[in-house]
C-alpha cells in the first residue's frame, strides 16, 4: 500500500496507547533492566528510541547518561516530555535524526536498537553498528522478529516481506556470535504480548477516527490498520515471533 499520509503521523496515531512500541510487556522489561546492573557513570545509546520508555526507565533506575535518536518528530516530542515529567534531571540528549546518520563521539556502556533493525538494513547490520559504538565489555541490546515457522508465500506477499528478511530465533543469536558478541540473555514475547501490541493499534485507530472525523488521513489510517489486522490474525499471530537479545561486546572494535 503506497503511503499518501505522513508515515510518522500514522505510527503516532496507532501507537498512542502503547507504553512500549514493541510486542513486549513492562514486567519483562523491568526484569531485563535489572539484569543490566549499570552504574551512574554508564553512558547508553538508544537508536530509534521511540517514546523513550527504555531510556526513561534506565535513567530512573540507574541515573545513567545517554543519547536517544529517533527520526519521528512525534516520538521526539513524547520522549522529551516523558523525561521532563519523570526524570527532570536526566542527563539524556534526544536527537531528531535518522539513526543511520548518527555518528557517535564516544563509546557506550550499552547500545540499543529495539525493533528498528531497518535503520541498519537488518539484524546483522544493526549488531555490527552497535558493536562499533560500544566499549569492549559493554552491552548490545536489540529487539528483532524471528520466524516461528516457515511463512506462507501469501503472507510474505501480503506484507511485502522476503523470506530472508528475518531469521529464526536460533539464527538471531548465531548472528551475534558471528559478529564477535557473547549472548547473555533473550526475552521472547508471548502471544499475549503480541495481541496487546497489535490490538491496541486497532483501538487507537478507531478512537482517533471517532474523535477526528475531519482528519483527511482517517480513511488511510483505517485501511492500513484493517490490512494489518487481517494479516496478523490470518498468518502473523502463529508465524512471526519477537525477542530482545542481549549481548556482551567481547573484543576490540
Amino acid at each position: 500500500m503506497e503511503w499518501k499520509m505522513d508515515p510518522w503521523k500514522f505510527y503516532d496515531v496507532t501507537h498512542k496507547r502503547h507504553v512500549v512500541c514493541n510486542p513486549m510487556n513492562t514486567t519483562k522489561l523491568d526484569e531485563l533492566i535489572g539484569l543490566l546492573t549499570l552504574n551512574p557513570r554508564a553512558a547508553v545509546l538508544d537508536i530509534a528510541c521511540g517514546k523513550g520508555e527504555m531510556l526513561t526507565r534506565l535513567a530512573e533506575r540507574y541515573r545513567v547518561s545517554g543519547v536517544g535518536v529517533d527520526i519521528s518528530p512525534y516520538c521526539v516530542a513524547d520522549v522529551k516530555q516523558k523525561l521532563e515529567e519523570r526524570v527532570s534531571d536526566a542527563r539524556i540528549e534526544i536527537l531528531k535524526m535518522d539513526g543511520a546518520d548518527y555518528k557517535a563521539d564516544q563509546f557506550f556502556d550499552l547500545a540499543m536498537c529495539i525493533g528498528a533493525s531497518w535503520v541498519y538494513k537488518g539484524h546483522q547490520g544493526t549488531l555490527r553498528a552497535l558493536k562499533s559504538m560500544t566499549k569492549p565489555g559493554g552491552l548490545v541490546l536489540v529487539g528483532e522478529p524471528f520466524w516461528i515457522k516457515e511463512p506462507e508465500k501469501a503472507y510474505l506477499a501480503a506484507e511485502s516481506h522476503k523470506r530472508d528478511m528475518f531469521g529464526t530465533h536460533y539464527e538471531n543469536v548465531l548472528v551475534g556470535e558471528e559478529e564477535g558478541l557473547v549472548p547473555l540473555y533473550t526475552m521472547v514475547s508471548n502471544q499475549d504480548d503480541w495481541d496487546r501490541y497489535e490490538t491496541l493499534q486497532w483501538y487507537a485507530a478507531a478512537m482517533h477516527a471517532g474523535e477526528n472525523e475531519d482528519d483527511p488521513d482517517v480513511p488511510e489510517i483505517l485501511a492500513r490498520v484493517a490490512h494489518g489486522r487481517t494479516n496478523y490474525l490470518r498468518w502473523g499471530r502463529n508465524t512471526l515471533g519477537w525477542a530482545l537479545y542481549l549481548f556482551r561486546n567481547s573484543g576490540p572494535h
